[in-house]
């Protein structure tokens, strides 16, 4: 089973996208410069001055884009050396001690805050999907993302899940077909829109039709579809679908999932459960970076 069911390929994260990211984001947080830190640092000494830094956990968590974080730094300045103590996908206890920094402090606190926002929302999208995926195991179903992400942190976004054992849903519109309930309103109806689109798809891509009842289900597997969302359906509903269904297309649960009620819906026996709040709704992770102006 590939990491996405569209064509997403891994190789499509290029180191060149998170570069554009992080250097965007130290931009928008730094600007003309860190007027705070100039104003301390008046003389030459206390502009050179070394030091080092300690990333701490202040609960538990599940650890995504610690490499993110070190990118930070040394595309801030090559100088602050960044040791590690932890790897994503790794649990950090509270008061753990995640990695070392060591280097000019002027640069440790520029980019502080930038490090730290990527890192705490990529840990707590992974740890929030590894708590849906825990909590369906064994049931044979996957826990997607969405396209629910953060404006240009899609890349990071959908690397957290995987961290966490999610699966990526579509990456872009280029990624995957999906025909929702406006484009079925603009072609005229399911049938209609899944004939146009299969005649014109790319050979090789799976088509994917959302539905929101039985009887729209029923069209949709008349009419060939290879993947079928079963939008907001009630978990009856979609026992009885995956019955209709007895294997023909992979259906995914879509719609208001949560930790209370994502292993009913798996137990329905549906292959995907796509959840947007995996990405839409994170809670960052709370983690510190402490520095020690000793050295």
């Amino acid at each position: 089973m590939p990491t996405n069911i569209y064509s997403f390929s891994e190789n499509a994260v290029a180191t060149g996208a998170i570069k554009a990211i992080i250097k965007n984001a130290l931009s928008e947080d730094i600007g003309a410069g860190d007027l705070t830190t100039k104003l301390i640092a008046t003389d030459e000494a206390t502009r050179s001055r070394q030091g080092r830094a300690r990333l701490i956990a202040k609960e538990e968590f599940i650890l995504a884009g610690i490499g993110v974080f070190a990118a930070v730094f040394y595309l801030l300045n090559p100088a602050i050396a960044v040791s590690l103590n932890k790897r994503d996908g790794e649990k950090c206890a509270q008061g753990e001690l995640i990695a070392n920094l060591e280097g000019p402090l002027v640069s440790i606190l520029a980019g502080e805050r930038t490090a730290l926002n990527l890192l705490q929302r990529m840990s707590g999208i992974a740890s929030i999907t590894r708590e849906f995926v825990r909590a369906i195991n064994d049931t044979g179903a996957r826990i997607l993302d969405t396209r629910k992400t953060a404006p240009n942190l899609r890349v990071l976004d959908k690397y957290a899940v995987k961290v966490g054992g999610g699966f990526n849903h579509r990456f872009a519109l280029d990624d995957g077909i999906l025909i929702k309930e406006n484009h079925i309103a603009l072609a005229g109806g399911i049938t209609d829109v899944l004939n146009r689109v299969l005649a014109q798809s790319p050979k090789g891509m799976k088509v994917e039709i959302e539905v929101k009842n039985i009887a729209e289900l029923r069209l949709a597997l008349d009419a060939e579809a290879a993947i079928i969302m079963l939008d907001n359906m009630s978990i009856a509903d979609m026992r009885q679908a995956v019955a209709i269904n007895n294997g023909m297309a992979l259906l995914e649960a879509s719609g208001n999932i949560s930790l209370a009620n994502v292993r009913m819906v798996a137990e329905t026996g549906v292959d995907f459960i796509s959840v947007g709040a995996l990405t839409h709704s994170v809670k960052a992770a709370d983690i510190s970076l402490l520095v020690d102006c000793s050295a």
